[in-house]
């Protein structure tokens, strides 16, 4: 494709994008959530199994995995609570249930499997809390509200993998227990650019906030009330 052409098929993008926007905003998907004052990080599914080239689900998300170390440093050093979610199997699916079977690569999360196992670096420490879970969010089936709710939590700082699937599916359940989610723009990840971007965006106009690192680290420092 010569230069001029890749030019105007920017040029198309922004200004259909731009209508995207204008589009939303005309049907009242503008809105916005303020985060309260007892946040806690919600690191989805840092799994090796996205990382590791010889597995099937690896999605190239090595600048998301860093920007996510980031993330929770900063946590950390505001100390506010910290939960991290793993994807563990049966060897035989069967406590996957009808996802199990539609998505047969998750084998990969089996019990034994070492590509379940945390990303080097994004472990909980024994302090913080880790939530095995079976299904894209981490809320089902899981007892993470009745946790948040007890320890008096009102937000969620969200990055983990992926975007389009866990990440989405889990800032969609935290809106729905009545937890403001704030996903981490450069902390989530996708095998897709567009899929990404397209689950960012939807998320934004829909579900919660997307904001950059930046923003996050600057609410963080800010402090607040700590559960």
């Amino acid at each position: 494709m010569s230069g001029s052409r890749r030019q105007t098929d920017s040029g198309l993008r922004r200004r259909a994008d731009a209508d995207v926007v204008a589009d939303y905003e005309r049907a009242g998907l503008a809105g916005h959530l303020a985060p309260g004052t007892s946040p806690a990080l919600l690191l989805v599914d840092p799994a090796r199994a996205y990382v590791d080239r010889d597995c099937p689900l690896y999605a190239g998300v090595e600048p998301a995995v860093e920007a996510m170390r980031a993330l929770l440093s900063a946590a950390r050093r505001a100390g506010i609570p910290v939960v991290v979610t793993g994807v563990r199997f049966r060897s035989d699916g069967r406590d996957g249930g009808v996802f199990f079977r539609k998505v047969p690569t998750l084998s990969v999360f089996a019990e034994g499997s070492p590509y379940g196992d945390f990303i080097d670096g994004l472990a909980p420490t024994p302090d913080e809390l880790t939530v095995t879970k079976q299904y894209p969010s981490a809320f089902f089936g899981t007892s993470l509200a009745a946790c948040l709710t007890a320890n008096g939590i009102d937000t969620l700082l969200i990055g983990g993998l992926t975007t389009s699937g866990c990440v989405r599916a889990t800032a969609l359940d935290a809106m729905q227990h009545g937890f403001v989610p704030v996903v981490v723009e450069e902390a989530v990840g996708d095998r897709d650019p567009d899929v990404h971007a397209a689950n960012l965006f939807d998320i934004r106009h829909k579900v919660g906030e997307v904001w950059p690192m930046a923003r996050v680290t600057a609410y963080l420092e800010e402090g607040g009330e700590r559960p």
